[in-house]
Order: structure tokens, then sequence, then C-alpha cells
């Protein structure tokens, strides 16, 4: 049996990266997933592979969100999670940073964990309850520079999270992020979008990179996080809410001089 057996989640941005993992690893453990994403093509093609429900989900777009659910709850007659993964990373100094590129980095990362949250919970709620697992950062539990948007939206993300397990406990329903440090995907490693970059080579050359920053000395995967994510979204965690769960190999952890 499946620790997701009978259960139908919604993974927003799971066309590709740490969406695209959790999406197959909650279907690989028998959930019903419906693989969300504006990046229609692929995650189509996603869906289809894995026997699952594609809609096009803009996630900062109630309207958007009133669509997806439906279409959901029509295919499967029930909700009863939810993965707000899909985000976007904008690098600028703060100073720098003009108001339409901050505001596009709040729609996607800020409005629309938030649009999941109110648009979801309802539906869980009438399934018996279930979970909502939010991705925040590390850098919602700190800062780091020329990341100020994404950083303040993470921050948000956490916020919210916190709130939304008070209020939704009485429903059945809990309420985690997810906190990754540097994940090898396309956010962290654009040349994984170039069809004739070698994927093996920059991997590595994060690795090394990240070996000076990072305790377990490399990048992240993917597959790492949505196995957090399938965790908080399990029985495994049936008395955990409203808690923020870092996986970054030891990064928040502090600076080693040796």
């Amino acid at each position: 049996m499946g620790k997701l057996d009978g259960r139908v989640v919604i993974v927003t941005g799971a066309a590709r990266g740490q969406g695209e993992q959790e999406a197959r690893l909650f279907a690989a453990e028998g959930a019903e997933v419906v693989v969300a994403d504006v990046l229609d093509e692929q995650g189509a093609a996603l869906a289809k592979e894995l026997g699952a429900l594609y809609v096009h989900l803009d996630v900062g777009r109630e309207a958007d969100w009133r669509s997806a659910v439906a279409v959901a709850e029509e295919a499967y007659g029930r909700v009863d999670g939810l993965v707000n993964n899909a985000g976007i990373l904008r690098f600028n100094a703060l100073v720098d940073t003009p108001l339409d590129e901050f505001l596009q980095v709040v729609q996607v990362n800020q409005v629309g964990c938030f649009l999941g949250v109110k648009t979801v919970a309802p539906l869980i709620a009438a399934a018996g309850g279930g979970t909502i697992v939010n991705t925040a950062s590390y850098t919602g539990v700190t800062g780091m520079a020329a990341v100020g948007a994404y950083a303040a939206t993470k921050h948000a993300v956490l916020g919210l999270t916190r709130v939304a397990a008070l209020e939704l406990a009485s429903q059945g329903i809990r309420v985690n992020a997810v906190c990754p440090g540097a994940v090898d995907t396309a956010m962290s490693n654009p040349s994984l979008l170039d069809p004739e970059a070698d994927v093996e080579e920059t991997s590595r050359a994060l690795d090394s990179l990240y070996r000076k920053l990072v305790p377990l000395g490399r990048i992240g995967r993917p597959e790492e996080v949505a196995r957090l994510a399938l965790f908080l979204t399990s029985e495994d965690s049936s008395y955990i809410t409203g808690q923020p769960f870092v996986i970054d190999g030891g990064w928040l952890a502090g600076v080693s001089l040796i």
C-alpha cells in the first residue's frame, strides 16, 4: 500500500523541478495527482505519463484557482491535499528592484499561496480533512542579499502557514511549510532549461560551489524536497501542524571556519 492511497492532491508548479518530483512521488505512493502549472505542454505530458490530471493554473489569478479546483472536483469528487509549490525568483539589490518586479514575485509566491489556501481549504474540509504544504525557503527564516523580493515573500508564506494552521486545525486540516535551501532545479541551475547543456556537468559545478557553503557539501536535489513534502502530506506527520521544515544540507546551522 502507498502512503497516499485514496488521496487527491493538487501540486502547483508541477511541470518541472520540485513540483514534478513531488507529483511523481505522490503518484507512486498511490495519490490521484492534479498536475497544475502554466507550462501546459510540459504539464500535460507529465500528467499523461503518470495517469494524472493536468489543469492550467496561474497561481496569482483567483479565477484560475476556481477553475482548476472545479475541474479536479469534477474528476475525482474530492480534494484532500494541496502542495503550494509554484514560485519564481528574481535577483536584484533591494534598492535597485523595480516595483513591478517586486510585485510580480509577490503575486506568484505570496498571493499564489494565499489563494491556494483560500480556495482549496473548503474542499479539504468537506472531504473530512487533509493537508496543505506550502513551499517557503531557507530565505524565509534568514536573510540573503540580492533576493529581497523572494525572501520577503517566503517570510510571508511562513506567516500564512502558521495562521492557516491555527484557523484550519478544527476542520481537520494540517498546514506546514517546507523551507529548501539551494536545490538543483531550473531556479538555481538555468542550464536545465537548455537542451544542449551538459546537465551532469552543471550539477557537479554547483556541488563544487556549495561545498564551501553547505555542511553536507553539495546542492540539494528536488527528490529530497519531494520526500519531505510526502512526509508532511502523509499520516507519518499526523501530529504536526504550523511548522517550518528547513531542508538545506545544514546551511542554516551557521558558518564553519575550518
